[in-house]
């Protein structure tokens, strides 16, 4: 199965808390008029099960996220996503992931959790809540002790410093819900979310190390 790194390298990957699964295509859609074609929909809500499953058959690369149990990772594999992020470490979560064939990012915030994430096997994983935790002072911290591990930074990411964490090396991609705000969702404000994604494509052009 690809790494994250693999999947998402590179990407904004937007993370999306719907209430109405019903307007999953229509957003998805908007997304990717804008250039982003990489989609993390939340669990946090009862409609995010079901969003998954109305756009797995899209074009873009539809992720499950905030997958806390077991069970959920087998609900969203049945649905069709194609990776899964947690926001923190669960050996179980992550064993079952990787059964199933799923990419998986789980989140860590200490060096005893990166560990962990590197015993499974795994090189990447989601450093969250990064701004809560030193943002790219963190990561330059953990990349001396970890070569070679890939981080995506989630928590705090905005167009003021995206584009200085994905020209970091040790990051691969960036996790970041402000093109796709829960009010603009509610009213359908779909030509916003485009015109939001496309400003963060064209920022984030050139970027990468």
């Amino acid at each position: 199965m690809p790494s994250a790194r693999e999947t998402l390298s590179g990407s904004i990957v937007p993370v999306v808390v719907l209430d109405d699964a019903g307007v999953a295509p229509d957003l998805v859609a908007a997304l990717a008029a804008g250039g982003i074609d990489t989609v993390e929909l939340t669990l946090r809500t009862p409609a995010g099960l079901d969003a998954i499953r109305s756009v797995a058959g899209s074009s873009s690369v539809i992720g499950a996220g905030t997958v806390l149990t077991v069970r959920q990772v087998e609900e969203v594999a049945d649905a069709g996503a194609a990776f899964v992020v947690s926001p923190g470490f669960d050996d179980e979560v992550v064993q079952r992931s990787l059964e199933l064939g799923l990419t998986v990012l789980p989140g860590i915030a200490t060096p005893t959790e990166l560990q962990r994430a590197l015993k499974t096997g795994l090189r990447d994983v989601k450093l969250f809540p990064a701004d809560r935790l030193g943002g790219l002072d963190m990561i330059r911290a953990l990349s001396g002790p970890f070569p070679g591990v890939g981080f995506m930074p989630s928590g705090g990411v905005s167009p003021a410093n995206a584009r200085d964490y994905l020209g970091h090396p040790s990051v691969f991609a960036i996790s970041g819900s402000w093109m796709v705000q829960r009010d603009l969702i509610a009213r359908g404000d779909f030509d916003e979310i485009a015109r939001l994604s496309a400003e963060a494509v064209a920022l984030l052009a050139g970027a990468e190390a």
